[in-house]
């Protein structure tokens, strides 16, 4: 990958600051960090959001990952989609169900929840929002505070996946793109 459009901070600099606005150290490590940094109450914004979703909301953890690989996917985020590969096996995603998501319509090969949040995903990057006939799906599926933070993670990860491909993040050191197989992402 080429190097970053605007330069990473150096690591220990991305973990001095870190440590400044209280973002945990690991985070400081990961180079859409070492990016986001350089604005410091905006990294700390950006964490604070992420990490509600990513420990105990009440958006199932598969269901969140099959939405971040999605977006990743559809959006050509070699970061996002590199970075999520094995958080989303550790969610329960095989990766054949991983793998599906590579196809341009795959929600109906899913089971209901599942393909109410990939609808909902793909409505979103294709116009914006979610329509009321799948927003109603998901409510029925989900419940009112799992589809709530269902428009908030496929809008916060949009974000990152624009940031990373924007800026052009390049993966950390020793990390190979796009698991399992090398193919690049898009639709």
């Amino acid at each position: 990958m080429p190097e970053s459009r605007v330069p990473l901070l150096d690591a220990d600099v991305a973990r001095a600051a870190a440590g400044e606005i209280g973002l945990p150290a690991q985070l400081a490590e990961l180079n859409v960090f070492r990016s986001l940094l350089r604005v410091p109450k905006t990294a700390k914004a950006i964490s604070d959001l992420l990490l509600s979703m990513l420990f105990g909301g009440p958006l199932d953890d598969r269901l969140r990952e099959l939405v971040i690989m999605r977006i990743g996917w559809a959006t050509g985020s070699v970061y996002e989609w590199t970075q999520h590969w094995p958080i989303a096996q550790q969610r329960h995603c095989t990766p054949d169900e991983l793998l599906a998501l590579r196809q341009p319509t795959i929600a109906e090969s899913f089971g209901m929840a599942e393909g109410a949040v990939l609808r909902a995903t793909d409505e979103t990057l294709a116009t914006g929002a979610i329509s009321a006939e799948t927003l109603a799906t998901c409510r029925d599926q989900l419940g009112d505070d799992a589809t709530t933070e269902l428009a908030v993670a496929i809008g916060c990860w949009r974000l990152i996946s624009q940031f990373a491909r924007s800026l052009e993040i390049p993966l950390e050191d020793g990390v190979e793109p796009w698991p399992p197989d090398g193919a690049p992402g898009g639709f």
